[in-house]
């Protein structure tokens, strides 16, 4: 048996048993965590070939050209050559980012070599991927200083140490334009339109520039310079990474193969990828407890993209997890504690991922909220004027925006709740709701002045005085 088959014998026995208990929880996010480091180079080509593949949206040409390479450069005594490029656009990082590093960690345990392609170059063009108008531009200080906080942030995934870096501006500043010309020659301009995005938005009017439409050349040339194996990236990226097996044929090279993320849905359960923009992300510089919080408020069906993005489950353990939900054997928040687990002790380890769950439990097993300590409050004579949506995004800072609290009242989210002798009562606050005058709210919503209010969005409580 494998050591990795060790490792999922051992798991199995621990998903069987009572995952309330905080003990079976503790050895069960010991074994599977330790997975993050655990040489798999005793994996036959096959098995690691379906391993990578059951982490992704697509391999082609197949997962048996997969097996097929690793095989060959086996026999070669050497491992692939794995690729992933990054244009470091932004400086908050969070979750959906570590998707292809966890995927790249495998390969690197499985044996393989990883180059991260830092684009440098290609960032000031600004991929046009997924993008509904055109995207800025970067400046040489932006990229530096974004490329250091993506690399801080994601470090918990990903061992840098075992990496080649490359600058892509190392072959594409130098490319002439005579050279530019004679590679265009030989790409049809339909493939570079075929992209559903930027048809989207020619038939809206909006811009589409040249230098969009030949970022796919350029992240192709990449791949012709490192003569990669196998190049990652986002399932919106797929045509970008085509292009790079376009070329690397017209250079008389084996093309390489190309792996596709999936694209991770926002904590709100709207469908929306998850970003900054929507406040639909967890950022991996949150605190412990607030990524375990904003896990725990997920819908359940998130549970199971979730599990396969974030950890090391395999597809067996995630079965049988789920399995026991389905047959009720499991309660579903008893699941969700362990994937909140799981990604907190992948950030912070074992101990801060076990003392957040014991936090998580002892505020929100309270019987009343009453007995929940250090609640921010809203006085309502201070503040009645302002509307729902404003007291939770600038009073509250529970929100990012007006409009996500808006979501959350769509999503029966956004709630009032009174305590008072007679126990607790709760009143679902409409969208409309979100946007009126919270003094107009709470005389229509809470006639009865008796009683302690208090105001809920999403796992998020405030109280209210003065009302």
């Amino acid at each position: 048996m494998t050591r990795l088959g060790e490792s999922v014998a051992r798991a199995t026995t621990q998903l069987s048993a009572d995952l309330s208990s905080d003990a079976t929880v503790q050895e069960l996010l010991k074994e599977t965590g330790a997975r993050r480091y655990l040489d798999l180079t005793d994996l036959p080509a096959k098995e690691q070939a379906e391993l990578i593949a059951a982490r992704t949206v697509e391999v082609l040409p197949g997962v048996e050209k997969l097996a097929e390479r690793i095989e060959e450069r086996r026999a070669a005594g050497k491992g692939l050559h794995i690729k992933l490029g990054i244009d470091p656009t932004a400086t908050d990082v969070h979750l959906g980012h570590a998707v292809p590093l966890i995927v790249l960690s495998r390969f690197q345990r499985l044996g393989h070599d990883v180059t991260l392609i830092i684009g440098d170059f290609t960032a000031k063009i600004g991929d046009p991927s997924g993008r509904t108008a055109e995207r800025p531009p970067l400046t040489d200080e932006d990229i530096a200083n974004n490329l250091a906080t993506y690399r801080e942030q994601v470090r918990p995934f990903f061992d840098f140490e075992k990496v080649s870096f490359r600058q892509n501006s190392e072959w594409l500043a130098p490319y002439t334009f005579p050279e530019l010309l004679s590679l265009l020659a030989q790409v049809p301009a339909s493939q570079l339109l075929q992209r559903e995005d930027f048809r989207n938005r020619l038939a809206a009017g909006s811009g589409l520039t040249m230098t969009e439409l030949l970022y796919p050349i350029a992240q192709g040339l990449d791949s012709v310079a490192l003569a990669c194996d196998v190049e990652l990236g986002g399932s919106d990226q797929l045509l970008n990474l085509q292009m790079g097996r376009k070329l690397m044929e017209l250079r008389g090279q084996q093309p390489q193969l190309v792996v596709t993320m999936p694209l991770i849905e926002g904590t709100d359960g709207t469908g929306a990828k998850m970003s900054k923009s929507k406040g639909n992300y967890v950022g991996l510089n949150a605190s412990a407890d607030d990524v375990f919080g904003k896990i725990m408020s997920v819908p359940d069906r998130l549970m199971e993209p979730y599990l396969k993005a974030w950890t090391e489950w395999t597809d067996e353990e995630i079965a049988l997890a789920l399995g026991r939900v389905a047959d009720r054997s499991l309660h579903p928040m008893d699941l969700k504690k362990v994937l909140a687990g799981e990604v907190v002790a992948a950030l912070y380890g074992l101990e801060a991922a076990m003392a957040a769950r014991a936090g998580f439990i002892a505020q929100f097993s309270k019987k009343s909220f009453s007995d929940v300590e250090s609640l921010p409050v809203v006085d309502v004579a201070a503040h009645g004027a302002e509307t729902v949506a404003t007291v939770l995004t600038k009073v509250l800072e529970f929100t990012p925006s007006a409009s996500a609290a808006r979501r959350l009242a769509k999503q029966n989210a956004l709630r009032l709740v009174v305590e008072g002798e007679d126990g607790q009562q709760t009143v679902v606050l409409a969208e409309a709701d979100s946007v009126r005058p919270l003094g107009e709210v709470l005389a229509e919503k809470l006639a009865d002045p008796a009683g302690v209010a208090y105001l809920k969005a999403g796992r998020k409580l405030a109280q209210l005085e003065g009302r």
